[in-house]
């Protein structure tokens, strides 16, 4: 593991919601709005790739635990932004706040847990 993993990593990220995106397609709600495991995984993966660049070759990181409230809906054709900040680094295991915001505010906030690992050794721990 790189040692440069320390708590205060940010990134952002910005999506266009599309109907791929909606609780209907997801299977989450009969509305055409932005899905909350749409938001949470939009969440997930900003966190993700805030901590990439600072991997070595091979490692990776899994999401264990979200704790996220979706506190408002977003029309599809409107822009979200999330934000990561790594609050926390206990060893292997990494704590994000994130924060998601459409044109009219913040529709999400919450944490999320993903753990270092070798990404051959998680595979074939799973054979």
């Amino acid at each position: 593991m790189n040692t440069e993993i320390k708590p205060g990593i940010k990134l952002s990220a910005e999506i266009i919601v599309n109907e791929s995106q909606s609780a209907r397609v997801f299977g989450s709600g009969l509305v055409d709005v932005f899905a909350t495991p749409a938001m949470i995984a939009l969440m997930e993966k900003t966190a993700m790739e805030s901590v990439m660049p600072f991997l070595g070759q091979g490692i990776t990181t899994v999401g264990t635990e979200v704790s996220i409230k979706h506190l408002k809906a977003t029309p599809i054709g409107d822009k979200v932004t999330c934000d990561s900040r790594l609050r926390e680094v206990n060893g292997r295991k990494l704590i994000f706040e994130l924060h998601a915001w459409d044109s009219k505010g913040m529709i999400g906030i919450g944490t999320h847990t993903r753990v270092i690992v070798d990404e051959k050794d998680f595979m074939e721990k799973l054979k």
